[in-house]
């Protein structure tokens, strides 16, 4: 009888972190980062339909990068979550905390796991507070880590290199103008030296938590006219309640109104990227 082979324990996870990290690597990056009114979101993403950055609850987003199929189940997974949590408690019992510690549970198991691959998926979930003392944002790798991040995090492909220029730039009382500018240049870097690239809005996808929002619901999309005004720097842009699209999608909320046109009470049902 033959010998089974044998892996140490120790390389058998480290194969399946460099298996997870080299398939986060081939996707594009995910930048977050806070400004005055709230927490913003960018995503380098072609599609209309597939999303990179959804709403989950009232004051939380998912952000993520990686396997499509994988991610988007997590996102509905959290959806669900947060929805049965605020009907059988309280809304403000839904918090991001609790929503990083659910996926980081799922993600965890699945790591751990001998008879499946590790989910190739970075995500980030992200609340906005009061104050921006009290904004969370949270970054979870594929074994289920949670890191804590502050003022802006960078997901995917060159997260290294996108991360150090925005920890050069990114700075507290920064305008919604400003921080979609940092968070562009960031994206459009060239991680070899380069010249940068030009990013149009047709590439780009981008999102708010806005605090100043009288809606309960935080989340709001920035398309169109609105984003092209942005991108140029008209921060007047970031008022212009006619440009404030709404949500898209089976199941999807009215992003304007707060209400739900299929009677549910949270989350974007819309496709994810």
């Amino acid at each position: 009888m033959s010998t089974p082979f044998y892996v140490s324990p120790q390389q058998a996870m480290a194969d399946r972190a460099e298996y997870a990290r080299k398939g986060i690597a081939r996707g594009r990056s995910v930048v977050v980062l806070t400004y005055t009114d709230g927490i913003l979101f960018v995503a380098e993403n072609t599609s209309r339909a597939l999303h990179k950055v959804s709403e989950i609850y009232d004051k939380i987003a998912f952000a993520a990068v990686g396997r499509y199929n994988e991610f988007e189940n997590l996102r509905i997974g959290g959806v669900r979550y947060a929805d049965l949590r605020g009907y059988s408690y309280d809304r403000a019992d839904v918090t991001a905390r609790g929503l990083a510690n659910v996926y980081a549970q799922t993600l965890g198991t699945i790591f751990s796991s001998v008879g499946e691959k590790p989910y190739e998926v970075e995500l980030i979930v992200a609340e906005v507070g009061r104050t921006g003392e009290d904004d969370q944002i949270y970054r979870l790798t594929p074994d289920g880590s949670v890191v804590d991040e502050k003022n802006s995090v960078v997901v995917g492909g060159n997260a290294d290199s996108i991360g150090n220029y925005l920890g050069q730039r990114h700075r507290a009382g920064l305008n919604l103008a400003e921080a979609l500018k940092v968070a562009v240049d960031a994206l459009a870097r060239d991680p070899n030296g380069g010249s940068p690239r030009t990013l149009t809005p047709e590439q780009l996808e981008v999102a708010v938590l806005d605090r100043q929002r009288p809606q309960q619901r935080k989340f709001k999309r920035i398309l169109g006219g609105q984003l092209s005004r942005l991108l140029s720097g008209d921060q007047s842009a970031a008022d212009d309640a006619a440009d404030e699209p709404k949500a898209a999608g089976a199941g999807t909320a009215d992003a304007d109104t707060g209400t739900d046109t299929t009677g549910g009470t949270t989350g974007e049902e819309s496709a994810g990227e």
